[in-house]
């Protein structure tokens, strides 16, 4: 190849990728729209595990925060994992303009590793939040955050899948999980940070990873924007309370394609009731034993656990509608959720 040929060939690469330049560029102003609303989380926490002296160890956590916007006032969310168990005056908040704080107040929600922290800053730039239900498998996302400390990093990928659940996430009870899925890299200190779609519009909080060598494995989970949302509401205006709906029923955990084709189902999907609670709302709705829950105000259950977040999330008093399969038959039963019990 000649130089008047090599050059020819520059213009014709030049025009076939115009459109690759084109989503690149796209990709830049996501990154620039998203990234001042990143911190970086700095917890030093005292082992559990004494040395032969009594004494605890330090260990340094590394993680990410989203500054969001509430009634017009910022705070920062992130996994309660990031700061549990350190002292406001080992959390070090730095913003993306190198501003650094301690935290002022700390509420979290052990069930759903979510924790919302209030600074004394001004001057705080929020994020946009989009609606995590629109979220489809193949959509493009984005993660941003603090992998191995290194602050505002920024990978991409897709939603891999979408409503994981029953994960065991390593010492965190999380008792209430509804995860996107992505193959987005998340790597120890993403965690409490966002998961970003193409509008630029935060969808999820990436919270953990399934791995075999501790780093990313191309498997990562965010929770959805939604429950984020729901919580962080609830802590900051109930003072780090949160209240979640109680119907009432108790669920198989196993149910098995065997025991779904004796009730007639092709396959398991639903919650299958096991036994009613005493003075519920499901005892007042006459919900029954093996009655299979197959819909809970208008969403299409899954299995129990799902159930259980979606009964979870609703409002208190809210007036349901209970879609049921009872000895082969299609069943709607209406009921009234009240506070759960604890």
């Amino acid at each position: 190849m000649n130089s008047a040929e090599r050059e020819k060939a520059f213009e014709q690469l030049a025009d076939q990728v115009a459109d690759l330049e084109l989503q690149g560029n796209l990709l830049r102003q996501v990154v620039k729209l998203v990234q001042p609303s990143v911190v970086h989380i700095d917890a030093e926490k005292t082992a559990r595990s004494p040395d032969r002296y009594g004494r605890g160890s330090h260990v340094e956590e590394a993680g990410s925060g989203l500054i969001f916007a509430y009634q017009g006032q910022p705070y920062i969310a992130t996994n309660r994992h990031v700061v549990k168990d350190a002292e406001y005056h080992n959390i070090t908040i730095e913003l993306a303009d190198g501003r650094r704080f301690h935290p002022t107040t700390i509420w979290d929600d052990p069930p759903t590793d979510i924790a919302v922290i209030q600074i004394a800053a001004t001057n705080l730039v929020t994020s946009r939040t989009g609606n995590s239900d629109q979220l489809d498998i193949g959509d493009f996302v984005l993660a941003v955050g603090s992998p191995f400390g290194l602050s505002r990093s920024v990978t991409f990928g897709i939603v891999s899948a979408k409503s994981r659940r029953d994960l065991e996430l390593g010492e965190e009870n999380v008792q209430f999980q509804d995860f996107i899925q992505t193959d987005a890299a998340i790597n120890p200190g993403n965690s409490g940070g966002p998961l970003v779609n193409l509008r630029g519009e935060v969808v999820g909080i990436n919270t953990a990873i399934a791995s075999n060598s501790g780093g990313n494995d191309g498997i990562g989970f965010a929770i959805p924007m939604k429950m984020v949302v729901d919580i962080s509401n609830q802590l900051i205006e109930n003072n780090g309370k949160v209240v979640r709906a109680f119907l009432g029923v108790h669920l198989d955990r196993n149910f098995t394609p065997v025991e779904a084709a004796q009730f007639g189902l092709s396959h398991p999907y639903g919650a299958r009731v096991t036994r009613i609670t005493d003075d519920s709302p499901a005892a007042a709705a006459k919900l029954e034993k093996d009655d299979i829950i197959v819909g809970f105000n208008g969403v299409t259950i899954e299995d129990d656990a799902h159930l259980i977040n979606t009964v979870g999330l609703t409002q208190i008093d809210e007036k349901v509608e209970i879609k049921v399969l009872r000895n082969g038959k299609s069943v709607i039963l209406k009921a009234q959720v009240t506070v759960r019990r604890n």
